[in-house]
């Protein structure tokens, strides 16, 4: 998807069976009163699973976040060092990549707002990474009200 000239826009996508395995998994272990294992990270009620798939993975800089937040909230995105197989490897705390990039609408706000500083970092790690992976995945944490469909996300770069 093209924004303007030289710019590659990469939509967020929701990866719905990850995010169904993963939530699977979690409720596995409470109803069965066992523990995660040490230093897993369970995927709460209000955190999705979401990927970007680099059509390009070569000369990439970071412009921007392009986000829409269709009503007040707020939206943190997760990067992961996890490269996920089918077998559903279980997600470790510390394979989620800080800073996070960290999105807000407040009530009456016409202007979707952002931690500059840690956007602009995180944006500048998805290049690096890009050279590595055709995938990244990204965790998704929607609060104050805000759900996945009341966003629509993208990253872009000048290609």
């Amino acid at each position: 998807m093209a924004s303007g000239a030289g710019e590659l826009e990469l939509p967020l996508v929701q990866d719905l069976q990850l995010t169904k395995c993963m939530k699977l998994r979690a409720q596995s272990l409470q109803q069965k009163n066992e523990k995660p294992q040490e230093g897993e990270k369970l995927l709460q009620a209000d955190e999705f699973v979401y990927r970007v798939d680099f059509s390009r993975q070569h000369d990439l800089r970071f412009l921007r976040w392009n986000i829409r937040l269709h009503k007040p909230g707020k939206l943190s995105i997760v990067g992961t060092s996890q490269h996920w197989t089918p077998d559903l490897t279980n997600l470790m705390r510390r394979q989620l990549l800080e800073p996070a990039a960290v999105f807000w609408k407040k009530p009456g706000g016409k202007e979707v707002e952002w931690n500059e500083a840690d956007a602009l970092e995180f944006g500048e790690r998805l290049v690096e990474l890009a050279k590595i992976r055709k995938v990244m995945y990204f965790l998704l944490v929607y609060s104050d009200g805000l759900e996945p469909a009341h966003v629509k996300c993208s990253v872009v770069f000048k290609a």
